[in-house]
């Protein structure tokens, strides 16, 4: 989610993969939220300064270091199963709470998964003054997703990326995942990318979107920000 609360990957017709972005504003200073939810594989655009929270990336350095929360996920992670939403929306909050404490946005890549957590990440964004009002999908082909997450596996050495689990989760997203995408369209706050394309290009016109999207009140000074802490981040939500 960059902006504000995030969105949903999806695809429509053959695609599968999705990211959302976001941006809203609070007491006249825009609040820029980026939920990245889309289709495991499809890559992204650079966030720039905003705070980004990648979730995938977080819950599995909690695997590492054995800590409640990895233990918690640690199965579902390697059988390429959702996550608990309670876990999941607890990272929200904690990230919502710090960003807006700091008069900052973010970027919440890899939720929500599920309309269930979608709704109640907006309703978490509503109660804190800081929900979404852009949404970006990045969309391509389940072969293509399949290409390059076998390719990370092989780089980063990851067990969860086996083609069993791939297929797996890219079920799971065409089943659970892809119906939030109409409900950020419905919302009036989507905007779809092809992200078959190179990195760069991508990245670019999800940038250029986001300005487009981006209220007239919607920059946020670097004088008035201040400086975010994501240290510790879901420490805690392995206990709701």
């Amino acid at each position: 989610m960059l902006g504000r609360v995030g969105g949903q990957p999806g695809g429509a017709g053959g695609a599968g993969a999705g990211a959302v972005s976001a941006q809203g504003s609070r007491g006249g200073e825009a609040r820029y939220a980026n939920t990245d939810d889309r289709a495991a594989g499809c890559g992204q655009g650079d966030a720039g300064d905003i705070p980004r929270v990648v979730v995938g990336d977080l819950l599995r350095d909690h695997v590492v270091r054995r800590t409640n929360l990895g233990r918690a996920v640690d199965g579902h992670l390697g059988r390429g199963e959702l996550v608990p939403d309670e876990i999941m929306l607890c990272i929200v909050r904690q990230t919502l709470n710090a960003t807006r404490a700091a008069g900052s946005g973010y970027v919440i890549d890899g939720l929500p998964r599920t309309m269930a957590q979608a709704r109640a990440a907006y309703k978490i964004a509503t109660e804190l003054d800081m929900s979404a009002n852009v949404a970006v999908h990045l969309r391509a082909e389940d072969k293509e997703l399949t290409r390059r997450l076998l390719a990370r596996a092989a780089l980063e050495h990851r067990s969860d990326d086996t083609e069993q689990v791939i297929r797996h989760r890219l079920d799971l997203y065409q089943q659970v995942t892809q119906p939030i995408i109409a409900w950020f369209a419905q919302r009036g706050i989507l905007v779809s990318v092809d992200a078959m394309r190179p990195v760069g290009e991508v990245g670019r016109e999800i940038l250029a979107a986001l300005e487009l999207m981006r209220p007239p009140a919607g920059h946020i000074p670097a004088r008035v920000r201040r400086p975010v802490d994501l240290t510790g981040l879901g420490a805690r939500c392995a206990q709701t």
